[in-house]
């Protein structure tokens, strides 16, 4: 039950005689677990942009009036999770962008390392900021092309990003999809009744009926308009695709790179069987994201498979504060155990991965409560050591437990009786893929692009503050 929380959802469609705005609404919904804090969609119909968003879940923003408001023919779509700039309405995306001259809106999925810098370049020039997010940095950068069209534009600002970003840009006519040069967010593109699709992930593409056409490449940006598709392409330095993707951030029946997620979940937990066995009566998976990476495990060991835990799924999907008395119950409010299935057991708990260390002991914790015998962690990630700055809100490197504690005083430190992290080759051998197109840096520190090692998320809200 990891810590980490995903960057955001992005979704554009180019579809004529379609209802636009309504297929973005099921492709967000089907996004939800990348962001739940804000969505929003914008529609164009050739002439001008239309834009809706709020704060909440998707189906907490959109109803059939707002939805009937958004017309048009494309529409790009958003579910935000903050990584730079707070969770606030200023920041709800995607943003509506203009120079006096042109316009534009942007939804953004990743985080920009250099952000700050080119705020300020921008402010020179004379460019006003109205949100604390990096998405207003990379639009108005767009904006700020010397000349050119819109891909000579992106082109621009391509050269002058650090960092991760998976856009859909609208113009009154157009749609873009551009994904960075390291491919480090998930990004894919698909047809749809005669018009095109592009989303985070694919599991969006099954909820509307499109069909998945391949990934978008690194450095490729798309342009949709009513003479097809064209596809351009910069130059790729470093493949840095994020390998949490495949351990817990995308949902268990989306593709990436042609990889379905499910069975490489199933496969690191037979890894973590292979390299960390231990005689136990039954093994589980904290649910949802170690589900299948439980039921590997179980079938590499030849062990029973137990559902020792229920998730309410909705927890932390409010914005009803629970009272002292709830608060404390704290992870009793996200699972309840199954005493008569735990009690007794001597048991493998398959989880995805320890960030700061303050919610595993608390499961450890209640399975003993429930009964259990023994609790023998296994992770599916190895000991996170170094924070991500890419688009995934995780801890600075001093909160993080595998920082500055062994794995024995980790295992110590949870309360289990045994604690087991897959290795980095034997993740990189159970996703099946090879290991220069993956992001591993808050394994091993090694970062695709210079980064600042305390970045704050909130470093481009500081600013704005004392620009206002």
């Amino acid at each position: 039950m990891s810590n980490l929380h995903e960057s955001c959802g992005v979704f554009g469609i180019y579809c004529p005689g379609e209802d636009v705005a309504r297929l973005t609404f099921f492709a967000l919904f089907a996004l939800q677990h990348r962001g739940q804090e804000s969505a929003g969609i914008a529609t164009a119909d050739g002439k001008r942009i239309q834009l809706y968003g709020n704060m909440g879940l998707v189906s907490q923003v959109f109803d059939e009036n707002s939805l009937s408001q958004l017309t048009g023919h494309i529409a790009i779509g958003h579910n935000r999770y903050s990584t730079t700039g707070s969770s606030r309405s200023i920041n709800i995306q995607p943003m509506l962008l203009c120079n006096g001259t042109d316009t534009l809106a942007i939804a953004h999925n990743g985080n920009i390392v250099n952000a700050g810098h080119l705020q300020r370049e921008l402010c020179e020039q004379g460019y006003t900021f109205h949100t604390s997010s990096d998405t207003e940095v990379i639009g108005n950068l767009i904006l700020s092309a010397p000349t050119g069209d819109w891909i000579e534009r992106i082109k621009y600002a391509m050269h002058r990003l650090q960092g991760a970003y998976s856009l859909t840009i609208l113009t009154n006519d157009t749609l873009y999809a551009v994904r960075d040069p390291w491919g480090v967010r998930p990004f894919c593109f698909g047809s749809l009744n005669g018009g095109w699709v592009i989303a985070s992930e694919s599991c969006a593409l099954d909820h509307i009926g499109a069909n998945l056409i391949r990934s978008v490449e690194p450095g490729e940006i798309i342009r949709i308009d009513q003479n097809g598709v064209e596809c351009f392409r910069e130059p790729i330095h470093r493949r840095a695709l994020c390998i949490f993707e495949f351990i817990y951030f995308a949902r268990p029946d989306s593709i990436i790179n042609g990889q379905l997620i499910y069975p490489a979940r199933q496969a690191m937990g037979a890894r973590l069987a292979i390299e960390h066995p231990v005689d136990v009566d039954m093994v589980m998976g904290v649910p949802d994201s170690a589900t299948a990476a439980g039921l590997g495990y179980a079938q590499q060991a030849k062990k029973p498979f137990c559902e020792g835990l229920l998730k309410n799924r909705y927890v932390g999907r409010t914005f009803i504060a629970p009272d002292q008395r709830i608060r404390d119950l704290g992870v009793k409010l996200k699972f309840n155990p199954l005493p008569q299935m735990l009690k007794g057991q001597r048991m493998v708990v398959v989880d995805d991965s320890i960030v700061r260390g303050t919610t595993t002991p608390k499961v450890v914790n209640l399975l003993r409560r429930a009964g259990a015998k023994e609790v023998h962690m296994r992770i599916c990630a190895p000991p996170i050591r170094y924070p991500c700055f890419f688009g995934v809100d995780m801890a600075t490197r001093r909160e993080l437990i595998a920082a500055h504690k062994s794995v024995e005083e980790i295992r110590d430190f949870i309360g289990a009786d045994s604690l087991g992290y897959m290795s980095l080759d034997g993740l990189i051998q159970s996703v099946n893929l090879p290991k220069d197109i993956f992001c591993t840096a808050c394994f091993t520190g090694d970062y695709p692009v210079p980064v600042q090692l305390e970045m704050d998320k909130l470093a481009l809200e500081n600013a704005f503050t004392i620009q206002s």
